[in-house]
């Protein structure tokens, strides 16, 4: 690909024999080639050596045995949850949110920012270098939930999309959250529209957006939906909330709207380029002609779909549609895991289940799905999720030459269809956050101690409640 002129004093970084998934729009592959980051853009990829006689190299990277491919970004999560993981663990959606609700209504400052790191170690390790948060649970006099998580990513150095959630349907009002742990209407969109003020950067290479996600039918307002929705685009950000997750959702929306999820979404304004839904599992045909029709995107969580039995999200017919679909870790105490390349591997996996679903999706598609796909749904497809000359240094290089992968011929086929994959370097914005497997942006030992005392220390509050 042709070089992206730079000024001659910026620092440079070469990473060159390596193997290279471009993820751009003809699915540009290199089986040995260089990638040449200028400052915080790429500036070229391609065949062979990297350009001789280049300025300012301050590092050369010899990417013998690994494959480069864009930065992982993750659409959806909770990351609060990584202190109560392990828990409800046979339930479904709706019994495991009534056995958590309780205990996620006495979080604090201090839980969410450890909680916050825990989530963003997981998967910054692992090769994620754009993260999200849908962060919805506010308690009364809980301190500075929304600049704790904030200052969590700014401080591990990722990319960073909070999408400022609200919840003010509880039990009395026929939702499924206790009544101390929802907000008033106005608290939400207050509350919302300061985070927007406060964080949202609208910039090309912006590292903290704002997006606004009251949480989900059940346990908001419509008019929190139809207000919030007016309060995003007078700010000019993007929207998200989870969508038919569930059979019990479907049967609750009919019950109190008297349609479906997607009619009801579409009823309060909530299709469009501007918004994404996390799960859509239970998506009929005219569901999927609808998010094609209005260009709204989707974040697939397999592995938290799986454990909720929740269902199979319709991926490859959203993708035959035209419907944008990234991946989610979704949040820790549905995923244990807590990072992404298990959704690159069951995306794929799970999709196939059923007779002759072999070709459903391959693990090119996959790695679109983790890379392209999520910076779709998050309104950046023009600045990361591809690896082109212009856009943003957000990229990783995967070990593929150990044990793990040694045998497996082709390297996105390793990388997907594998175990995962150590990470010898992650930039993000042209800067490194792993090196050779660990994090150097965060002490990963202290961050375990951390969260395990505040996990703790919730068990506790809750238990005494």
């Amino acid at each position: 690909m042709a070089a992206s002129a730079a000024p001659e004093h910026v620092e440079r970084i070469v990473i060159e024999n390596c193997s290279i998934a471009t993820v751009d729009a003809d699915d540009t592959e290199y089986a040995s080639g260089h990638v040449v980051v200028a400052g915080n853009r790429i500036e070229s990829v391609g065949a062979g050596r990297a350009p001789e006689n280049l300025a300012n190299v301050v590092r050369r990277v010899d990417g013998t045995g690994h494959l480069v491919t864009p930065g992982l970004i993750n659409t959806h999560h909770h990351f609060y949850q990584w202190i109560t993981r392990g828990l409800a663990t046979d339930h479904n959606l709706f019994d495991w949110l009534v056995a958590l609700y309780p205990t996620w209504a006495r979080i604090d400052e201090p839980m969410v920012r450890a909680a916050a790191q825990g989530s963003l170690a997981m998967m910054a390790r692992g090769g994620v270098t754009t993260a999200m948060d849908h962060h919805y649970v506010y308690p009364q006099g809980s301190g500075d939930l929304s600049g704790a998580i904030i200052g969590a990513a700014r401080d591990m150095g990722v990319r960073f999309t909070l999408a400022r959630g609200s919840m003010d349907r509880s039990v009395k009002d026929g939702g499924l959250p206790p009544d101390f742990a929802v907000e008033t209407l106005e608290g939400a969109l207050a509350g919302t529209e300061a985070t927007i003020d406060a964080h949202h950067d609208a910039s090309f290479d912006a590292m903290t957006q704002v997006a606004a996600a009251p949480c989900s039918p059940f346990s908001i307002s419509t008019e929190l939906l139809r207000q919030g929705a007016e309060l995003a685009r007078r700010k000019g950000v993007r929207m998200h909330t989870h969508g038919s997750e569930t059979v019990e959702e479907e049967k609750f929306c009919h019950e109190l709207f008297g349609m479906g999820p997607t009619d009801y979404f579409e009823s309060t304004g909530w299709l469009g380029e501007d918004v994404w839904m996390a799960h859509c599992v239970h998506m009929n045909d005219s569901d999927i002609a609808a998010f094609a029709r209005t260009g709204t995107g989707v974040a697939h969580c397999p592995s938290s779909n799986a454990r909720l039995a929740a269902g199979i999200a319709r991926v490859p017919d959203m993708l035959a549609a035209g419907v944008p679909v990234g991946l989610g870790v979704d949040g820790t105490a549905s995923n244990e895991s807590g990072e992404l390349h298990t959704e690159l591997r069951n995306a794929l996996l799970i999709n196939r289940l059923g007779a002759h679903r072999e070709k459903a999706l391959n693990a090119r598609q996959a790695l679109r799905l983790g890379t392209y796909g999520g910076a779709q749904v998050l309104g950046r497809a023009g600045q990361i999720g591809s690896l082109e000359p212009g856009k943003l240094a957000d990229l990783v290089l995967w070990k593929l030459d150990t044990l793990a992968h040694a045998s497996i011929a082709d390297p996105v086929t390793a990388l997907v269809f594998g175990a995962a994959a150590p990470v010898t370097l992650s930039l993000v914005d042209g800067k490194p956050v792993v090196e050779d497997n660990h994090l150097i942006t965060a002490d990963e030992d202290a961050i375990a101690r951390a969260t395990r005392d505040e996990a703790r220390r919730l068990a506790r509050i809750a238990a005494g409640a």
